[in-house]
């Protein structure tokens, strides 16, 4: 029996490496060809027991390497987590993070088509697709309305769209995702949970047990799923989601980033007082963000297993070692 032969893109991000422990843990034995813009921190020999890892430094708006790939590595499946990620960044460059998350995406799927590549495609999309909704609409499920208020959402959105073309047109193989906020050990600091966290053993470190750290606006209210549950529904989805169908990937509960704050002072045993600095504050934001995930628990079983204290409990731990 060959191998499964997985493409990630976005390979050396937190949540490539956590698919990629996933894989290890997973399969006997499998082909991974990981590309991104810039070659991963981790280390990834200790997957090579079990995997046979490649990696190459591709940028996926150069459609020439890109097909190069394809056609050299023929993928049965790929997961798609390339982007430029971050909402606060979409605001700050708008039109470099439109172009460059629907352009990759249409890069891949083009040369998927042209090179006439048999594979199962995860588009990866965002809760921030959805918008403000009010309270009683949520939880958030994947037949309603969307209404994207930042460029990020609104390139997430566009990149939906044009995989429904490629499926419904071209018949490609293509499942797609609405993520909700994912958190989880090696998360960027950039994000604002791991940023919390930073900040608040920095505070530790320096001998104080109190102390005040900027935020933007900590009434807001979120899903936040831990990736190794993330994975895991990527995992399933590639193995036996439907080909054309929207799925969440949430927790099915809410937290406001104040109470965040406070279970992570819990943790970290300091007394924290939050101070709003505005230049944190975006220009528009969703207020309530909660989804349902009955559809993919109910097509393919799967359910959220990781407790927020516990993924809070191992970034804690994770970053405490930096």
């Amino acid at each position: 029996m060959e191998n499964k032969k997985f493409l990630i893109t976005g390979f050396s991000g937190f949540v490539g490496r956590h698919f990629l422990q996933y894989l290890y843990e997973k399969e006997e034995c499998a082909d991974v060809y990981g590309i991104d813009i810039r070659k991963p921190a981790f280390d990834m020999s200790m997957y090579t027991s079990r995997l046979n890892i490649r990696f190459q430094e591709v940028n996926l708006l150069d459609g020439e390497a890109l097909k190069a790939v394809l056609k050299e590595f023929r993928p049965n499946y790929i997961l798609h987590l390339a982007s430029f990620s971050s909402v606060a960044f979409s605001w700050q460059h708008p039109e470099e993070s439109f172009v460059n998350n629907t352009n990759i995406f249409l890069n891949l799927t083009s040369a998927l088509k042209e090179l006439e590549i048999a594979c199962r495609v995860l588009s990866i999309g965002s809760s921030e697709e959805y918008g403000n909704v009010l309270p009683e609409h949520l939880p958030l499920r994947e037949d309603m309305q969307l209404r994207p208020v930042s460029p990020y959402a609104v390139a997430r959105v566009s990149q939906e769209m044009l995989s429904k073309v490629f499926v419904d047109s071209y018949h490609l193989d293509i499942i797609l995702t609405r993520s909700f906020n994912h958190i989880g050990p090696w998360q960027d600091e950039r994000f604002v949970v791991p940023s919390f966290i930073r900040r608040i053993l920095n505070i530790k470190d320096s001998g104080a047990t109190e102390g005040t750290i900027e935020t933007g606006d900590t009434t807001i209210i979120r899903d936040f799923v831990d990736v190794r549950d993330v994975v895991n529904a990527y995992y399933m989805l590639l193995m036996n989601g439907t080909p054309g169908e929207i799925y969440n990937i949430c927790s099915g509960k809410q937290i406001a980033l104040s109470d965040i704050i406070d279970q992570i002072a819990d943790i970290v045993k300091v007394e924290i007082s939050t101070k709003v600095n505005p230049e944190f504050v975006r220009p528009s934001d969703n207020r309530v963000v909660v989804g349902s995930h009955d559809k993919l628990t109910k097509e393919l079983g799967w359910k959220p297993q990781i407790a927020w204290e516990t993924t809070l409990r191992d970034m804690v731990k994770e970053m405490d070692k930096s």
